[in-house]
């Protein structure tokens, strides 16, 4: 390229030599901006979608359920004691009017405590005791006794009072040396060396509730019992329904009701 006598470029070259070094300089200047950053901090993972804060899965897929998977279990069943009412089965089909209640087996509605940790797994306290049992009938209670079920089971024996009408019934369940018929007075005579007087409250006489009574064997026997002797069936008199249980001696007992339908049941250790 020929130059000028003073050295310079001729005026049109010049000025599009100036605007390729503009150019060329800007190039270097985009190239050094768009480089690797290098000690930057690396991106972290997406948060999947559906992940709860507290740890839990929501619920986002196909299924049934809350949507969440909840890491609390569930809470334990109530342990019924004395004036728990439970519904479903006492244990399983009628045993029929005043005959053996084997089909009347303990289910969930009336579980054993927990084993001691100092007690082998087959020694379970039975969970009651000799002291006096009371719970309230409901307001509206008017109920009739209508059947009388004895049984034998696993570490005691079962005498169930089942009723029928309105309300929840209450008890009076208690250790007596005097057993006496309701109304009259009369001495009650029972097989065994211990009485023990059941008094059902919140029941009425048939023609009020409009429920037969209870009209099977009078005592209940059986021959599967360790501990019971006999059931003696009172009747109903001025608001409670009485029944007298003969004892081989004053052992432990426990009292609850159950639902669906009403019963009272009375379970005496044996053995």
């Amino acid at each position: 390229m020929g130059t000028g006598r003073d050295g310079l470029l001729p005026a049109g070259r010049g000025r599009a030599a100036g605007v390729a070094a503009l150019v060329l300089a800007s190039a270097l200047l985009l190239a050094g901006c768009t480089g690797d950053e290098g000690d930057g901090p690396a991106a972290g993972p997406a948060t999947p979608t559906g992940a709860a804060s507290d740890g839990s899965t929501a619920g986002t897929g196909s299924g049934t359920g809350s949507g969440t998977s909840s890491k609390d279990p569930a809470a334990p069943a109530t342990t019924p004691g004395s004036g728990a009412t439970q519904g479903g089965s006492d244990g399983g089909s009628d045993g029929g009017s005043g005959g053996d209640t084997d089909d009347d087996a303990p289910g969930a509605e009336a579980p054993s405590p927990d084993t001691p940790s100092d007690a082998p797994a087959s020694e379970v306290p039975f969970p009651g005791d000799t002291k006096a049992d009371t719970h309230d009938a409901s307001a509206d209670a008017a109920l009739t006794v209508t059947d009388v079920r004895v049984g034998a089971h696993d570490g005691y024996d079962r005498v169930v009072f089942e009723l029928d009408g309105a309300g929840t019934p209450g008890w009076h369940v208690a250790y007596t040396d005097d057993p006496r018929e309701e109304g009259s007075g009369d001495a009650v005579h029972l097989d065994g060396d211990a009485a023990l007087e059941v008094f059902l409250t919140g029941t009425g006489y048939p023609q009020d509730t409009r429920v037969p009574e209870y009209s099977g064997p009078n005592p209940v026997r059986t021959a599967a019992t360790d501990e019971i002797e006999e059931v003696v069936y009172g009747g109903v008199f001025e608001g409670r329904t009485s029944a007298f249980l003969g004892v081989d001696e004053k052992a432990p007992f426990r009292v609850y009701a159950l639902e669906d339908p009403a019963r009272v049941v009375v379970d005496v250790r044996a053995g």
